[in-house]
């Protein structure tokens, strides 16, 4: 089988195609044939070095497909099933990947292997940043940066069915149309106006309850002065690079300000919290009230232009490697 390995870290041009044997699964694994694979950012970090995984490594951490081998112990999934996870590593850039039963989520009916691979870490990502880190109550106003994004665009749809008010920021007239038409009421051209005096226009100079932040260095200080007292700064991503240091005092000055920085893997600890989230989220998918875009899909062996084309911010929604 074929899988896209990373053995030095680099550039997109670090992902190389490699032909190994098919995996056997081992005490608790099910082998998985790949139908779709998702694309994320935490993939452009482990690539590049900024998050050391230990080198050779196939790349990727999410996808979806059909069970064609059980190993020994593995109890409640069968061959044929057709199942989904995210954040396992290794289980990703290839055509058949080896994933622990605990951590994979079976397939609802009416949702698609794509659709189930697109929406699961950042379903999920958006599901917990709106549930737990802060729990969005209605009459919230909330900004999001990057509205158009694959997190944006979901979390912005379940903050609306929490009863929150949505401004997102977008550097497109193409990305702002998709943003409203995933709910957002109001969109900032980060480009051309002013994020910060038009969030604090948009909110009668009060500032939003929340902001939820996955770019990092490039909007990290606008989302501090976005908010409101005793305000919430979720910052959960780095698409920019990293945030410098911050003295806590500014978080002091600007109005008894709370910052955290959460990862999905604190919030699926146990297998109940696990399905519990994927439940919402592709039962909402299942449903219809949760909208998933693919903005692009790429054969496995172009993986290295998909991250160029994420990395240089040219997509929009959900990328995906198809099989």
């Amino acid at each position: 089988m074929r899988a896209m390995v990373v053995r030095q870290y680099g550039g997109p041009e670090a992902l190389e195609l490699d032909e190994r044997a098919a995996p056997e699964p081992g005490e608790g694994e099910v082998r998985v044939d790949l139908r779709a694979a998702g694309v994320n950012f935490v993939d452009t970090y482990q690539r590049s070095g900024t998050y050391r995984v230990p080198l050779p490594f196939v790349a990727g951490s999410e996808g979806a497909g059909v069970v064609s081998a059980v190993g020994p112990g593995v109890t409640g999934t069968a061959v044929g099933d057709r199942v989904t996870w995210a954040m396992v590593r290794g289980a990703g850039y290839a055509e058949q990947v080896l994933v622990p039963e605990e951590q994979l989520v079976p397939i609802p009916e009416g949702v698609s292997e794509e659709t189930a691979a697109a929406v699961m870490l950042q379903g999920l990502t958006a599901h917990f940043l709106c549930t737990s880190t802060y729990a969005v109550q209605s009459g919230d106003t909330v900004l999001i940066h990057a509205g158009a994004g694959g997190v944006g665009l979901l979390l912005t749809q379940m903050v609306v069915k929490r009863g929150g008010r949505v401004i997102t920021t977008t550097s497109t007239d193409g990305k702002a149309e998709l943003s409203r038409g995933a709910g957002a009421s109001d969109v900032v051209r980060y480009d051309r106006e002013d994020v910060v005096e038009r969030v604090r226009a948009l909110t009668d100079g009060v500032g939003v309850a929340v902001v939820y932040d996955g770019v990092g260095k490039d909007t990290f200080d606008a989302s501090l002065r976005c908010l409101r007292r005793r305000g919430m700064l979720v910052l959960f991503g780095a698409s920019s690079g990293p945030v410098p240091p911050l003295d806590p005092q500014v978080l002091n000055r600007r109005g008894s300000l709370f910052l955290t920085r959460p990862t999905l893997y604190d919030h699926t600890l146990g297998r109940e919290e696990l399905l519990w989230r994927a439940a919402d989220v592709l039962g909402w998918v299942a449903d219809g009230s949760l909208d998933v875009r693919v903005g692009a899909r790429y054969p496995l062996e172009q993986a290295a232009r998909a991250h160029q084309d994420l990395e240089s911010r040219r997509t929009t929604g959900k990328s995906l490697l198809v099989l």
